[in-house]
């Protein structure tokens, strides 16, 4: 940021407004993932967006019915930020998997690490507790994150899915761990491929 156009701001307020500015580039990283109108491919910001107010909506899902909403729709809204050095990952990419902590984790490190050191503590371990996915709140955010896809692609009539070849078993391994945030979901999930096998959006192997 120049230091002409904000020369008074003090070097805490500065760092943060760097962070700012870096994570709007999220709104250029694209997912495989279409838009519920298949009008065109859906960026990491809208995703996110999505995924907080789905977090929101769908509370009561939950498993345990306590968990800290503020927790999980933050953690909604920064668990892609590392894609912006990191590149989105396709789920089923099993290639592009192999050195995909690694690469998320150095970009933690460097985008986390423009905030003042407090903040960066606070969001990376946050970052990490998401990716962890022990914790309730980082259970049903993953929940939530692993659906917002499946409902994409049944939505589309498997534009997607059929595109790069994903079966049935496929979604219902890579997304098992949504019976780890919501049953309710998970029930749901496993509706919605029958459904899509029904109706060829999936094929089984």
């Amino acid at each position: 940021m120049p230091k002409t156009i904000f020369p008074e701001l003090n070097h805490r307020f500065k760092q943060q407004l760097d962070f700012i500015i870096e994570i709007d580039r999220l709104k250029k990283v694209v997912r495989q993932t279409l838009l519920m109108d298949s009008s065109k491919q859906e960026n990491d910001a809208e995703h996110s967006w999505h995924m907080a107010l789905s977090i929101l909506l769908l509370e009561e899902y939950a498993i345990l019915k306590n968990v800290n909403l503020l927790k999980s729709v933050k953690m909604a809204l920064i668990h892609d930020i590392v894609e912006i050095d990191a590149g989105d990952t396709f789920a089923y990419d099993e290639k592009a998997h192999h050195d995909k902590t690694e690469r998320e984790l150095k970009a933690a490190d460097r985008i986390f690490g423009l905030l003042p050191e407090d903040q960066y503590l606070s969001y990376k371990n946050l970052w990490l507790e998401f990716e962890e996915g022990k914790t309730p709140e980082a259970a049903f955010a993953g929940a939530i994150d692993k659906f917002m896809p499946i409902l994409h692609n049944y939505i589309t009539e498997g534009k997607q899915w059929k595109k790069h070849k994903v079966t049935a078993e496929m979604v219902l391994k890579r997304n098992a761990p949504i019976k780890n945030g919501s049953e309710v979901l998970w029930s749901i999930v496993e509706n919605l491929v029958d459904d899509a096998v029904v109706k060829g959006y999936l094929h089984r192997e």
